[in-house]
This record gives C-alpha cells, structure tokens and sequence, in this order.
C-alpha cells in the first residue's frame, strides 16, 4: 500500500505540474476581449468595444477545450506507465488535474493583461482600444481536466487492463442427463 500511495502522489504532482503549461496555452490561445477607456463627466468609463462580441465565450472555451485535451493526454500517459488502475492512482489523476486546472487558470491571469482596467485605460489614453484582463468565468471549466482524465482513465482500464481471475471454476460442459 505504501508503494501505491508513493505512486500516487507522484502522479498527482506530476500531472499538477501540468497545470503551467495549461495556463501558458490558455494565456496564448484565448481570444483577445476588446476595451475602450473614455471621461464621462470628469470620470474614467471603461467600455466593451463590440458589445455583441464573442471573446469572453471563447475565453473560457479555449480553457475548458485545453483542459480536456490534458486529461486525456494525462489519463493516457499515466495509463501507460501503469498498466492497472487502482483507487490511490485514480484519486491522484483527479486531485492532480483539479489542481493543474487551478495552477493554469491563476497562471494565465498573472501572465495575461493587468486587473486595473481603469489604470489601463488612462495609460492607452481616450478612445484607444486595449485588452481586458484574462478571466475565467465558467468556473466549472475547472472540472473539465480532472473529468476528462477519470473517464478516459476508466475505459483504458477496462478495455485494456489486466483482468481479475475467474472466482469459480468453469463449469462442464453440457452433458444430456440419461444418455450413457
């Protein structure tokens, strides 16, 4: 048990630490939510420039995307390497991938532009068109890792795992009584 549990936090790690190149993708891939900054009565306003746009959409589709893809890779890759299954190592895959996600999301709104869209808008100036902060938020998307991982985990397991051996013996076969 104490080889497993070993196994297991080192899965959890390892795929956690996964959560960094998440966040670097997302940072990179997400679609670009357009603001414009103007004085309203003395006072900074900090506008949508298409208010019908579909960025902040697709910036939290590009993250729940992504995630998916590195719980598959992750349950793919751990599957690999270990060929069973067991309830430490599948417990690690999903703590590691909730904690990937969580790593990637922070990550990616550090790297991403600054909070202060106020601020922003007076260094661009007036009128000028500049990038709102990354921000994730359909916070279920964080789940979609971890989810991904288990179920692709569980039907790699039971398609290709090694299997359990026959409780009982196999019967005789069928002999028609009174025939002798």
């Amino acid at each position: 048990m104490k080889k497993e549990l070993r196994e297991a936090a080192v899965t959890a790690v390892a795929v956690a630490l996964g959560g960094a190149l998440l966040g670097v993708l997302w940072w990179w891939l997400a679609p670009r939510v357009p603001l414009v900054g103007d004085v309203v009565r003395g006072n900074w306003a900090v506008y949508l420039k298409d208010s019908e746009g579909e960025q902040g959409v697709g910036v939290d589709g590009t993250f729940t995307l992504l995630a998916l893809a590195f719980g598959a890779v992750s349950a793919l890759v751990v599957f690999l390497v270990r060929r069973r299954g067991g309830v430490p190592l599948v417990v690690a895959l999903a703590a590691g991938g909730l904690l990937g996600s969580v790593l990637a999301w922070r990550l990616g709104v550090w790297l991403g532009p600054a909070q202060d869209v106020i601020a922003q808008a007076r260094s661009v100036g007036e009128g000028v068109t500049f990038d709102a902060p990354l921000k994730l938020s359909a916070k279920g998307a964080l789940l979609a890792w971890p989810f991904a991982a288990l179920v692709l985990h569980l039907g790699l397991t039971a398609l290709f795992g090694p299997r359990d051996p026959e409780p009982f013996p196999p019967a005789e076969p069928y002999a028609p009584r009174g025939t002798a």
